[in-house]
């Protein structure tokens, strides 16, 4: 494949895996009235996970389902970026409005900004700290639609924090691949998944016990199959493919720009369901598509082409 055509799979695959990521908070709202969240959290990847396998066995073999005596950190890293972003996403999104909850994902190269400057106790460059702030002010115009003294009252945000210290989760999840270096994306995405799939199980379980969660019946899975099959097909198993292709096709610096897609897609389905963007959510939108802009093309420091690197 020349370089052109591969820049053009790069970007199609990007474009393709945003936008069913944009897609899945709507997708996801409805889902809640029919399944609690952590239910629904381990139906999801609890499906994705035998279908990451299958492929994981055709594609690299049975050796590639070695935990290589690091099962322990494996499971680590896959409760941080499943069961600790995929719950708290759920959850969160169960306070807030779709849209609203899609804008956190796209801050997640700016909060790699910080984990990096923490771990390397050192400071950003004065451009990505100015781009985090950009950021986190476009949040608070989306959030508080212009008027961020509310934070103080309690009365929003609360929803959106869950959604955000997910993708923190997520993040740290993304930069754990690093201590892979030989591993393909697939490998690291599919054990990780297998035993973050199992913190959930044991979550499911306390909350069952103690009344936080129930097992649907018949009928449920009958209304939710459609949302789904959407989220175990479109948003985890094509997501984390297509990203991880597309990364390696175009790198991270230029490939992590299509995480703008994500929010611009969740507030277009929301204007084709007649729900016309306030002026502050705008503004909002635009300001953090500018810092991640402001990020990638000034020397920022953005998520790393690693192993595993996804949002969904």
């Amino acid at each position: 494949m020349t370089l052109r055509h591969r820049s053009f799979a790069g970007v199609a695959m990007l474009a393709a895996t945003a936008i069913a990521w944009g897609g899945m908070f709507p997708v996801l709202k409805p889902l809640l009235s029919i399944l609690d969240p952590i239910t629904l959290t381990l139906i999801r990847f609890g499906l994705a996970t035998p279908i990451l396998v299958a492929l994981l066995l055709v594609i690299e073999g049975r050796s590639a389902l070695a935990f290589d005596g690091r099962a322990l950190r494996l499971w680590w890293l896959g409760t941080l970026g499943f069961a600790g972003f995929g719950l708290l996403l759920v959850i969160g999104l169960r306070m807030t409005q779709p849209q609203h909850a899609a804008v956190m994902p796209a801050l997640m190269p700016l909060i790699t900004v910080i984990i990096t400057a923490i771990r390397s106790r050192s400071l950003p460059t004065g451009r990505g700290l100015f781009a985090v702030l950009v950021g986190l002010a476009g949040v608070v115009l989306v959030v508080t639609a212009g008027h961020p003294a509310v934070l103080l009252q309690g009365s929003v945000g609360g929803g959106e924090a869950l959604v955000l210290a997910g993708a923190t989760c997520w993040v740290l999840y993304t930069l754990g691949a690093a201590g892979f270096p030989g591993w393909s994306g697939l490998r690291y995405t599919t054990l990780t998944l297998m035993l973050g799939t199992l913190t959930i199980v044991g979550v499911e379980m306390v909350a069952l016990a103690t009344g936080h969660a129930a097992i649907p019946d018949r009928a449920a899975f009958g209304r939710a199959a459609p949302g789904m099959a959407y989220m175990v097909l479109a948003a985890s198993v094509m997501g984390f493919l297509f990203w991880n292709a597309g990364m390696r096709a175009l790198g991270p610096r230029m490939g992590v720009l299509f995480i703008n897609l994500v929010p611009v897609t969740a507030f277009a389905i929301a204007l084709i369901g007649g729900q016309i963007p306030s002026p502050w959510e705008v503004a909002g939108v635009a300001l953090v598509i500018a810092a991640l802009m402001l990020n990638s093309f000034g020397g920022g420091r953005t998520v790393p082409a690693a192993p595993g690197r996804a949002a969904g």
